[in-house]
């Protein structure tokens, strides 16, 4: 009977040299042991520079505000001194501005090693209010600003109140047709109305603007205010000074009258 074949094995290698890159490429423990130590070096620094006086806050720079309203910033961030940069917090900073009537918005900046810069944007009155023999300064979203004594701010129009209750600073106003008359100040001033307005008359809904000039702009009711005064910027430096003119109406703004007669028609 004739033998069968036995099967064979033999181990195949490797082709030389084919697994040294790879294992070169591991990193030994020694240098897993520095990397560690170099990550662990940097976390302390981190920690000892935000809990040491190494970057304490020590001094405040504002931009963008007049000296009056800088004044007011610096202050508000006084108890912040002291604060490492690196642990202060951006929503303390905010908290402590909050308050401040006359900014609108700030932004802050570390300037290390010492310095927290603060751009401000001051928050900028567009009337007066007034009732008897009190006024206040009024910001173009009819927010309160603060008080301030009869004959200042004179570049400003006046819009008077016709409720009893005084006007509280970072409140809006609660007279509800003073407040349409602030925003509508605060309109023709983000639109740079030309003309000078002395002063806004209210009957029942309908708003008049008073300029300089003795013009009245009469605008109607709130309704498309920001295309009414739009209009109104286009005629109102047109109309001659001695023509006599005495109004202009743009209640409705697609069909506007200039005329001589200073009483509105009933």
């Amino acid at each position: 009977m004739p033998e069968r074949p036995r099967a064979r094995s033999a181990a195949v290698p490797l082709p030389a040299g084919r697994g040294a890159p790879l294992l070169r490429a591991l990193p030994s423990g020694r240098s897993l042991l520095i990397g560690f130590a170099i990550v662990a070096a940097a976390i302390g620094l981190y920690a000892l520079a935000r809990f040491s006086p190494m970057f304490a806050l020590q001094r405040i720079e504002v931009e963008g505000a007049p000296p009056s309203v800088a004044a007011h910033v610096r202050a508000a961030l006084e108890p912040l001194n002291g604060t490492s940069l690196l642990a202060l917090d951006g929503a303390a900073v905010q908290r402590a501005l909050a308050p401040l009537t006359d900014v609108s918005a700030a932004r802050y900046d570390r300037n290390f090693p010492h310095t927290l810069r603060i751009v401000v944007r001051p928050e900028l009155p567009v009337a007066i209010a007034r009732r008897g023999a009190s006024a206040w300064l009024v910001a173009g979203d009819a927010r309160v600003i603060a008080s301030t004594r009869l004959g200042t701010h004179r570049e400003l129009p006046r819009v008077w109140l016709s409720g009893s209750a005084d006007p509280q600073p970072g409140s809006a106003l609660a007279d509800g047709d003073a407040l349409r008359a602030v925003r509508a100040l605060g309109r023709a001033q983000r639109l740079h109305f030309p003309g000078r307005i002395l002063f806004v008359r209210l009957h029942e809904h309908d708003l008049t603007f008073v300029l300089a000039s003795g013009l009245e702009l009469r605008l109607g009711d709130v309704r498309a205010i920001r295309l009414k005064l739009a209009v109104a910027a286009q005629i109102a430096p047109k109309l001659p000074q001695s023509g006599g003119y005495a109004y202009l109406d743009v209640s409705v703004p697609g069909r506007p009258v200039a005329g001589t007669d200073s009483k509105p028609e009933g």
